[in-house]
């Protein structure tokens, strides 16, 4: 039986074919290659999430009921508050500068020819892993100047303008004419007189640890309207050998000792050691008593408790900074390198500064990739665990602590697994609007 055609001679509308996409993939076909994919987001992702936030309601057992106690414990436990703030830090501050270097790094090595050497050496730290880094850090920071480089820098620079004493650990001996003054210094019992020789014998510094000037201590001898004396290390090395405060062969002078002469509260004249130990004071020193200032024991400088508590949080973040500058200078980089120069000789003809184009012009045209570096770091250092645990010693770690790894902590070494698992969910809910924000500048990037 043939069709009968519809009015006007018009054939009736054809059944809708199955749409294909650009390539001419079948949506049956897309969806079954990223079935696997699906399956395993659901699995390591999805499932993981939705256990956390269920567990996160429960108690310790994981049998009670806990409602929102794990969650209250995040603002009333304090190592998670100390936790909490230092997370705050590292947010506003690690991103902040690491992005900041980044640029600089970046608008600079386009000026020079070796700026590819530059990147490479700044960028080479990424291929480092945290872990490795930590322990990197770990002895960069030791607070021994002869193991740590910090410190090493810093003490070579604090003594350059203020040298630390050879004899930190001097004193006087048995039977010694010197005595106590306070503050660390030392003084006679009795006034000295001119023509008088006056002997100042001390001990407590091994004689491998004098200073390499030091020479061989000689026996003061008097002079007429001078006084005149010698400090020396009273030891000599073998049972019985040398005789108590006495000048001996073997013995070394206190070499650069500083001596002073004091009458009624006040210096009255100065000296300072010769290498074998010897000293003259002028006849003003009469009738005064010898005074070993302080300042001849001072303990060395020993640096900067760089991983104590107080410097603790920077030191780490100063170590994250060097490994991730390099990102953010690779990243900025490439958008740089894509600015129309047109742009920039045009504000340069106009008569702007290099300061004033790189403000006004170069930061603004390089915004949004700025934005996404600042982003990344942001999300980065929410999760940041690796070189806080390996670089923070026992002592200082609950003063570095941070979100992650308190969560560590709760879950596995204080067997607390809910409290664990409300800090993770959490993480997850400052994550989110970060990456929202992320989500929104790359749908208005499409746009445009």
């Amino acid at each position: 039986m043939t069709s009968v055609p519809a009015a006007g001679g018009t054939k009736p509308p054809a059944a809708p074919k199955s749409r294909k996409s650009v390539t001419g993939t079948r949506r049956t076909v897309a969806a079954l290659f990223l079935l696997p994919a699906l399956v395993l987001l659901g699995a390591l992702v999805v499932y993981p999430i939705g256990y956390s936030v269920v567990r996160s309601f429960y108690d310790q057992s994981g049998d009670g009921f806990a409602g929102i106690d794990n969650y209250k414990a995040l603002f009333t436990d304090e190592g998670i508050r100390t936790a909490l703030k230092n997370n705050i830090i590292w947010v506003v501050f690690a991103p902040t500068i690491a992005t900041a270097l980044g640029l600089i790094f970046a608008v600079l090595t386009e000026r020079v020819r070796w700026g590819t050497a530059f990147k490479l050496v700044v960028f080479m730290p990424m291929a480092i892993s945290m872990l490795a880094a930590g322990i990197i850090f770990r002895l960069v920071y030791d607070q021994d100047p002869d193991k740590g480089v910090a410190n090493a820098v810093w003490v070579g620079v604090h003594d350059t303008f203020s040298q630390a004493s050879a004899f930190p650990k001097a004193h006087p001996g048995r039977e010694s004419p010197l005595e106590p003054a306070g503050g660390g210094a030392f003084i006679t019992t009795s006034p000295v007189r001119t023509g008088e020789a006056v002997s100042l014998p001390l001990v407590g510094v091994a004689p491998d640890l004098m200073p390499d000037g030091a020479k061989a201590a000689a026996a003061p001898e008097p002079e007429p309207d001078k006084v005149t004396g010698t400090t020396w290390q009273d030891f000599t090395r073998g049972k019985g050998v040398g005789k108590l405060n006495s000048v001996d062969p073997a013995e070394l002078g206190y070499a650069g000792m500083k001596v002073e002469a004091v009458k009624d509260g006040k210096v009255v004249a100065s000296a300072t050691a010769a290498d074998d130990g010897t000293f003259t004071l002028p006849a003003s020193a009469d009738g005064a008593q010898l005074r070993l200032p302080a300042s001849n024991f001072k303990e060395p400088y020993n640096g900067l408790d760089w991983l104590g508590p107080s410097l603790v949080t920077p030191a780490i973040i100063g170590s994250y900074i060097w490994m991730w500058a390099g990102f953010a200078m690779v990243l900025i980089a490439a958008g740089l390198a894509s600015v129309p120069r047109e742009l920039l000789e045009a504000a340069r003809v106009d008569g702007a500064s290099e300061w004033q184009v790189f403000r006004r012009v170069t930061v603004p045209l390089l915004a949004p990739v700025l934005a996404v570096v600042a982003v990344t770091l942001m999300i980065n250092v929410l999760k940041i665990f690796d070189l806080v645990f390996i670089i923070a010693p026992g002592s200082s770690q609950d003063d570095a602590n941070v979100l992650a790894l308190e969560l560590y902590r709760k879950g596995f070494s204080e067997d607390q697994p809910g409290i664990a698992s409300a800090i993770s969910v959490f993480l997850l809910l400052l994550v989110i609007p970060v990456m929202w924000f992320n989500v929104r500048r790359l749908r208005r990037e499409v746009r445009r």
